[in-house]
């Protein structure tokens, strides 16, 4: 609970039974954390058991898709915030009280790992991969012509309740490139956000987006292309209105 208002924590689970007890542990010892739900996204054999070791809450998506996860998990979670996270270590569970502070003003709080002060060493978010987050998000900056953005891949954000129930029927996005969908969808809105600045570590385990050079530049790629298209798709949509 955090000042009268409920705190729902969402958690993908895919390659993280080695890491995913110790995250949801870690948001319920803020003691700001109501409930922690993870969605068992065709994980690792003993994912589901680690998870079970737990108070959180588990929940089974066979769609696969990070995407696809973390809307079920935003369809089942019942707190008036509702936090998305990784449970493979590369974020900070204090970093959720930052998060709160800003969720106070604003019904949407972004986080960025481009802080180079924050960033861990040996974490997924080497210089080329920092830049190329930034140039995207100056991209939708321009585009939408909205506030600063610096990070369009970052798991870690806050939606009030309210917003979640916005945005439930008009989610495109079912794999990694959910999360950027989350921010297109909410500056296309005009819903009032932030971006913060988060911790960001080295990955428990190994990624299937950031394994290799070659798969973070064509998931950047993708993305790229992802981004245009929804300004093409949202202008479309909004001159047929």
């Amino acid at each position: 609970m955090w000042k009268g208002k409920s705190v729902s924590v969402v958690l993908t689970s895919y390659k993280e039974k080695n890491s995913i007890r110790e995250t949801i542990e870690g948001f319920f010892n803020t003691g700001v954390v109501d409930e922690v739900i993870v969605v068992d996204n065709n994980a690792e054999a003993g994912s589901a058991e680690e998870v079970r070791k737990t108070k959180a809450k588990l929940f089974f998506e066979k769609q696969q898709g990070h995407g696809y996860a973390l809307r079920e998990g935003m369809r089942r979670a019942g707190g008036d915030f509702v936090v998305l996270c990784e449970g493979d270590g590369t974020y900070n569970p204090r970093d959720v009280e930052k998060f709160l502070l800003y969720g106070a003003e604003f019904s949407v709080v972004l986080g960025t790992r481009t802080n180079t002060s924050l960033i861990g060493p040996d974490s997924a978010m080497f210089f080329l991969r920092r830049v190329a987050d930034v140039f995207e998000g100056k991209l939708i900056e321009i585009l939408f012509a909205t506030n600063r953005l610096t990070d369009v891949g970052c798991t870690y954000k806050l939606l009030r309740q309210d917003v979640v129930q916005k945005l439930e029927p008009h989610w495109i996005k079912g794999d990694s490139h959910f999360t950027t969908e989350v921010t297109l969808q909410v500056v296309a809105r005009r819903i009032p956000f932030v971006e913060i600045p988060v911790a960001f570590n080295k990955r428990v385990g190994v990624s299937s987006v950031a394994e290799s050079f070659s798969n973070v530049v064509k998931w950047g790629i993708k993305l790229l292309i992802f981004i245009i298209l929804f300004r093409v798709r949202w202008k479309t949509k909004r001159q047929s209105l």
